[in-house]
């Protein structure tokens, strides 16, 4: 049997670093498995999706090299959802309350006053026709809950391994709202048994969801996927990101100039026995793709170490990889300063410093230095080479060497003290506009 997941985003903003996780996750599975990737716009919440964050979060997906088997929208299958909840409700899994959201928390905060847990006592249950017909005359809509079993639900996670959580310590969930429309549980339960779901593989903050859903799926069709939840990311300093996503979202991510793959080997790798490293090619993701690896323990997504990764990345990056992306320069300079850049944009200062005109300030100490290197400046055509045989002229003729040789002329001729080696950089100054540089 193939093996199908899904990623299944709220268009209701733009996804950021935690949902790339979930959607990387997913998206390795399913090529180390041969297996299907759905994107499912889970759009239930028609006042708060818009098409502008459902094509933002095509953008992203796209951008992170994700291309999905298929596309499925839930707000297009209201009417399958309506179906299921009618047959659940005639076969008594379903059941009508009128509480009020104020009621409900008034009795949960006696509850816990009492040293009671803060688990609906399923009041609504007890009900007669005449008490409900009173609450519908008052105006009252009615949720709806499911009748949870109130047994032991177990599961073998892929990651946690052997869980077990009994649903009667659990609420009775609300699948459908006063207004008649449905929260996020029962539309992604029908939708994972209709596209044939394997695996579902997400935040371990679902775990305790899944035992209600394993439940509701069994009253549906007893078809219920294989589950896998992984640790939850926090930041650098041990705290949630919840603060931050708005920083971190993959636009904003994209926007400042990070690399995707930068992005797709942190995320891929934080949280597994893999050490964290710069992936050219998501081959190599695959290859070494095992949900065993993953720990329990919460991942830690620090941004400075994506900012090191992405320098990382670019270091090894060919010229061919980013050509297209940049308007200036060649394969010789690339080669040159890619080295001295954390971001694909920095290589435009080193352009700058190659081309424009620029007035240097020379020690006195050194002018007499300088001159001399400006009469031992080789003729033209230069290459790798030509370093060496400048400065090896240099010092025969001056008796300077180490830094006190190369330093002076490093900064006359590129106006810095550091920066990419200027064998390779020399060539690209050329002979007039060192001699310039020189005087």
């Amino acid at each position: 049997m193939s093996t199908i997941v899904r990623f299944a985003p709220s268009p209701t903003g733009r996804i950021h670093i935690g949902n790339a996780r979930a959607a990387l996750l997913n998206w390795l599975f399913a090529l180390k498995t041969g297996g299907q990737f759905i994107l499912r716009y889970d759009d239930t919440d028609t006042a708060r999706s818009t098409q502008e964050f459902a094509d933002g979060i095509k953008t992203d997906v796209a951008w992170l090299g994700i291309t999905p088997s298929r596309v499925e929208w839930q707000s297009k299958r209201f009417g399958r959802y309506d179906e299921v909840a009618a047959d659940l409700r005639a076969r008594g899994f379903l059941y009508p309350c009128y509480e009020t959201a104020d009621e409900l928390d008034r009795r949960r905060k006696r509850q816990q006053a009492r040293g009671l847990p803060p688990v609906y006592d399923r009041a609504a249950l007890n009900l007669t026709a005449e008490e409900k017909a009173a609450f519908e005359a008052e105006g009252r809509k009615p949720h709806w809950r499911f009748k949870l079993a109130q047994k032991a639900v177990e599961w073998t996670d892929l990651i946690r391994g052997p869980v077990h959580i009994d649903t009667a310590t659990l609420s009775d969930p609300i699948l459908i709202r006063e207004d008649g429309s449905y929260l996020y549980t029962l539309p992604s339960v029908i939708d994972d048994i209709d596209f044939g779901i394997t695996h579902v593989i997400r935040g371990e903050d679902h775990v305790v969801n899944t035992a209600a859903q394993i439940e509701i799926s069994r009253a549906i069709s007893q078809t219920v996927p294989v589950y896998a939840h992984y640790s939850m990311l926090l930041g650098a300093d041990g705290k949630g990101l919840s603060k931050r996503m708005g920083s971190l979202s993959i636009q904003s991510l994209r926007e400042g100039g990070l690399e995707c793959m930068a992005i797709v080997s942190l995320t891929s790798l934080v949280g597994t026995s893999d050490n964290i490293h710069p992936c050219t090619d998501i081959k190599e993701l695959v290859d070494g793709f095992d949900l065993g690896k993953l720990g329990r323990a919460p991942a830690r997504f620090d941004e400075a170490e994506l900012a090191t990764l992405n320098a990382k990345l670019l270091h090894m990056t060919a010229w061919s990889a980013v050509k297209d992306r940049l308007d200036y320069g060649n394969e010789a300079f690339w080669l040159a300063v890619r080295g001295n850049i954390e971001k694909l944009a920095d290589a435009k200062f080193w352009d700058d410093v190659i081309h424009q005109n620029l007035k240097m300030n020379v020690a006195t100490e050194d002018m007499a230095f300088i001159a001399k290197a400006r009469e031992l400046l080789p003729v033209e055509p230069w290459d790798h080479t030509t370093w060496k045989v400048w400065t090896d002229a240099i010092k025969a003729a001056s008796e300077r060497k180490g830094k006190t040789l190369f330093m002076p002329l490093r900064h006359v001729l590129t106006g810095l003290d550091h920066g990419p080696e200027l064998a390779a950089l020399l060539p690209l100054i050329g002979r007039q506009k060192a001699l310039d540089r020189l005087k």
